[in-house]
């Protein structure tokens, strides 16, 4: 190995471990979100704690000789303006009041340590702009802007606390309200996510249906005549039907495990087909009587899993398609393997593209399904007559990454 592969395979290894930082992290941080969402008053408690340890700093900082010492009275009734956001997300406005009560009575009653910033109230305000509604949201403005002069009146009555404490009661406003925008994008995220998955779960039990639902009525069709001319033949023929339909079954239970995964009893997950599976796939073929020949150019690669499973339905719904509409008698798969990219090539000699909204090369389902699949790994598609003008040909190109050469 040269200078440049060892630099290379030093950087992948780091690449690697990097990766695996990043995932662990991310991992982490996801399990810390669904535990904080399913523990809300875990939550709020802990941020009470937190908001008590910054308030009683000042209270056990050394004070100067010129001034008074702090006393328990002064401590616990800092503490009562702190217990109240416990409650914080179930009355967030009657916390607040609380919060302006206790401190109202703190700088009126008692003698006791100013605090750097007003933990309590940036909290509550926080609170109220991230989940209250708009006329609660409005109320709680119009309540801090007569609140916080009178309190700064009540304790300084100076220009620099008053800009202080506006800025700082603001920036808490502002920073819920965009909390809440991002939750309300995470949402709407989520939501087509799950969207793009019904779709591709649907894409999958549309192709698994129709490719072995095909398979088994040519199979059943031509079954009564080979029972007169050759039973042998009809033999094959209604073995080819039980092993469409189990494994029809088979991936079906898969995609329904997907739909299952995460609840109690869900079968465990199957691998997704990928092109080892398509020599297979071309033999049921073959025992509806179309004759497929199936051949691979290039080099060796070993696919990502999501690549390897789109180029096998790729190949599936092109050979439905040649099966349900074609009327031929001769099919080609064609895989050629280069420099990243993916050809998947399927011939026919069948009666080629025709035209109407059932027509072959006018984007049935099964045509539509076959884009979908490539534009979603930033391949194309090309459709149309095969070389020679008899028949029909699909041609797909999936770019592949240089990193899934096998032997990396």
């Amino acid at each position: 190995m040269g200078v440049r592969g060892e630099a290379r395979a030093r950087r992948e290894v780091r690449d690697r471990g990097d990766l695996r930082v990043r995932q662990e992290l991310r991992g982490r941080w996801e399990r810390a979100r669904s535990w904080s969402g399913a523990n809300p008053w875990a939550v709020d408690l802990g941020i009470a704690l937190l908001v008590q340890a910054a308030m009683t700093m000042p209270f056990v900082v050394p004070r100067p000789p010129e001034i008074e010492p702090a006393t328990w009275a002064a401590y616990g009734l800092t503490t009562l303006t702190v217990v109240p956001l416990v409650w914080r997300r179930r009355a967030p406005v009657a916390v607040l009041l609380a919060i302006l009560a206790t401190n109202t009575l703190y700088v009126l009653a008692l003698e006791g340590p100013g605090q750097p910033l007003p933990y309590t109230g940036l909290v509550i305000v926080y609170t109220i702009a991230l989940l209250s509604p708009p006329r609660k949201r409005l109320a709680t403005a119009g309540l801090m802007v007569v609140a916080v002069p009178v309190s700064v009146w009540l304790n300084t009555r100076s220009a620099r606390e008053l800009t202080f404490s506006l800025f700082v009661f603001g920036a808490a406003y502002v920073f819920g309200r965009l909390q809440d925008a991002r939750q309300r994008a995470h949402l709407i995220e989520a939501e087509r996510a799950a969207a793009r998955e019904r779709a591709r779960i649907a894409r999958e039990m549309h192709d698994i249906l129709s490719h072995a639902v095909s398979l088994m009525i040519v199979q059943a069709e031509a079954g009564p005549v080979a029972v007169r001319a050759a039973p042998e033949r009809a033999e094959a023929a209604f073995e080819a039907i039980s092993e469409t339909g189990r494994e029809a079954m088979t991936q079906l239970r898969q995609m329904l495990g997907l739909l299952r995964e995460g609840t109690e009893g869900a079968p465990p997950r199957e691998p997704q087909p990928d092109l080892s599976g398509i020599p297979a796939l071309v033999e049921r073929v073959r025992s509806g009587g179309l004759l497929v020949e199936y051949t691979t150019e290039g080099g060796v690669r070993a696919l990502p899993t999501a690549t390897g499973a789109s180029a096998y339905r790729i190949v599936q719904e092109a050979l439905t398609n040649v099966v349900k509409h074609a009327d031929a008698r001769r099919a080609e798969v064609r895989l050629a393997h280069a420099d990243g990219v993916l050809r998947v090539t399927v011939t026919d000699d069948g009666r080629g593209p025709a035209p109407g909204p059932a027509g072959r090369g006018s984007g049935g389902h099964g045509l539509t399904g076959i884009r979908e699949r490539a534009a979603a790994h930033g391949g194309t598609v090309t459709t149309g007559p095969a070389p020679g003008g008899r028949g029909f040909e699909v041609r797909v190109l999936l770019p592949v990454p240089s990193t899934a050469e096998v032997g990396r």
